[in-house]
């Protein structure tokens, strides 16, 4: 009886532990989450900054799966190039060590301190203190269970059964390895498991060779995670950072492994507290690993990239056809290429005009549904267009580079937030009136099929004004706000008139909808006219008086 109680508290134990590291990680990224991310977006332009910026977030997150999975969908979504990829995660598996550095240390007295602390920050009503106050009580959790862990071990430390148990574990390293990587997967945290094996180790219940397998096991079972989670979609190419990881986490492993008696022996003469010297061997296999890997990653992500190319569909309109790495090199050429690319999506997003014309015209649930995807196309090409464009270098640029690049990315992002006008908002009313069996008038389906033939030709417009940047053209283009203005005017009058006889319904769909065109239209002249007409010195900077 006595022994199942310890071993539900045993079990209670490693449930509060995992439970403070989930405290530590989720208050960190509520409060540092977006401006972390943001972080190593601007450091993956070069290894070095990406190894530093990679060791310093998964030291504040605690969780290299978590930075792995960001750096996944940066590497996924074609915004970063591998090598820096590879190298944020060989920095986040240095960081991840520097909290059990810490904790390896007699500094479970200041528990309590933390989780007063951390509560009284939490009942703040502003949300950076109470984030704050959640890591603190996470820490202070995660030290009350090492403490409670330890404790519970003592009565057991010389039963002679576990003694023979525990011998068996310790002349089998592979198993050790296996176990301590089945154990991180499961737990989603590397920190959790290296702190139970140091426990284990401090109190002599895991002699050192088996708490090093387990160890090697943690280190390998938090590379699994990304691999499991990180690569969506069908595009091989987009696991290539994950599997790379977790090669290198094998490789390393074996390395290790195969020379783990000698080296175990040497580190237990060299330090013989044993928490210690599991931190030691935890922080100095991940520094090992990344000294070694840092010089080979350049042919390392060209040999996933041979193992892993990246799928090619060219019936794909959403892959980018113009946008070509080599001529990165010389910014004029590319910026032609990036031109042509912001021109396809210009035809993207006609195709989408047409068919909510068509739409508009001749109700059909059928085509509402095939138009509903479009709008990933033009997402994914302007995400392509702007992580083409930012890779140019700058130093090779002149000051009408860098104009120019400014005019593609207006267009791109406009031509974008178009699509979701048409997407979110045009297709939800043509959806809802479907589904209500609601129409449009005579009178207002002929002012609706004016309405998209002149929003049609203002996109063929503001594509032509990308490509020459003609001013007159320009001014034009402007100008039919004015028109869209007038008529969302008229408009309303009708709808108000309506309202006052009593007709609640007369001309609500057709105003939603004008005014939704509208929109759409002033992100057409915001796409190619504006640029154009304040590269010229006539576009005043606001309109009010």
């Amino acid at each position: 009886m006595e022994l199942s109680i310890t071993l539900v508290n045993l079990a209670g134990s490693i449930a509060l532990l995992l439970w403070g590291v989930h405290m530590v990680q989720t208050g960190v990224q509520r409060a540092l989450g977006a401006r972390l991310r943001g972080v190593l977006a601007v450091a993956l332009r070069n290894r070095f900054q990406a190894f530093l910026a990679g060791m310093g977030v998964t030291a504040i997150l605690q969780s290299s799966t978590a930075t792995g999975l960001m750096v996944t969908g940066f590497a996924a979504g074609g915004l970063v190039d591998l090598v820096p990829a590879l190298a944020v995660m060989l920095g986040a598996n240095v960081g991840t060590t520097l909290i059990v550095q810490v904790l390896s240390f007699n500094v479970a007295e200041v528990a309590p301190a933390l989780i007063l602390i951390g509560v009284l920050m939490f009942r703040r009503a502003s949300a950076g203190p109470r984030d704050f106050g959640r890591v603190l009580i996470g820490l202070g959790l995660m030290l009350m269970a090492l403490r409670q862990f330890i404790f519970l071990l003592d009565p057991y430390e010389d039963v002679p059964s576990l003694r023979i148990l525990l011998g068996a574990v310790s002349s089998q390293p592979l198993l050790d390895v296996i176990l301590g990587a089945g154990l991180t997967w499961a737990a989603h945290s590397s920190v959790a498991v290296v702190l139970l094996v140091m426990s284990f180790s401090a109190k002599g219940v895991v002699p050192p060779i088996a708490a090093f397998a387990l160890v090697l096991g943690a280190n390998l079972g938090t590379a699994i995670n990304p691999v499991l989670e990180g690569g969506a979609g069908d595009d091989p190419a987009a696991r290539r950072l994950p599997v790379g990881n977790l090669l290198n986490r094998v490789i390393g492993v074996a390395a290790i492994l195969a020379v783990l008696q000698p080296l175990a022996s040497w580190l237990v003469r060299v330090d013989p507290d044993n928490a210690r010297v599991v931190a030691d061997f935890h922080t100095g296999f991940n520094i090992v690993l990344a000294l070694v890997f840092f010089p080979l990653l350049t042919p390392f992500a060209a040999l996933l990239r041979r193992l892993l190319p990246a799928r090619i569909d060219p019936a794909d309109p959403s892959r980018p056809a113009y946008l070509d790495a080599a001529a990165t090199e010389v910014p004029m050429v590319a910026l032609g290429a990036a031109t042509r690319e912001a021109l396809r999506m210009a035809d993207a997003l006609e195709a989408m005009l047409q068919g909510l014309r068509d739409v508009i015209q001749r109700p059909d649930r059928r085509q509402l549904g095939a138009l509903k995807g479009q709008d990933d196309v033009l997402d994914k090409l302007n995400t392509a267009i702007k992580a083409y464009i930012t890779s140019l270098p700058t130093e090779a640029m002149s000051a009408d580079d860098h104009r120019r690049v400014v005019d593609i990315l207006a267009f791109s992002t406009n031509l974008e937030q178009a699509g979701d006008v048409v997407d979110r908002s045009l297709l939800s009313l043509m959806n809802k009136r479907v589904k209500r069996g609601v129409g449009f008038t005579a009178e207002e389906t002929e002012i609706l099929m004016a309405i998209m033939d002149r929003l049609i030709a203002n996109l063929r417009a503001a594509a032509s004004l990308l490509v020459t940047g003609d001013d007159r053209a320009a001014r034009l283009l402007v100008a039919e706000k004015e028109a869209f203005r007038a008529i969302e005017a008229d408009a309303t009058a009708a709808h108000v008139e309506a309202l006052r006889e009593g007709r609640v319904d007369a001309g609500a769909l057709h105003l939603d909808t004008l005014r939704d065109l509208k929109q759409v239209n002033g992100h057409l002249v915001a796409a190619a006219a504006y640029p154009v007409l304040e590269s010229k010195g006539e576009l005043l900077p606001s309109r009010v008086r």
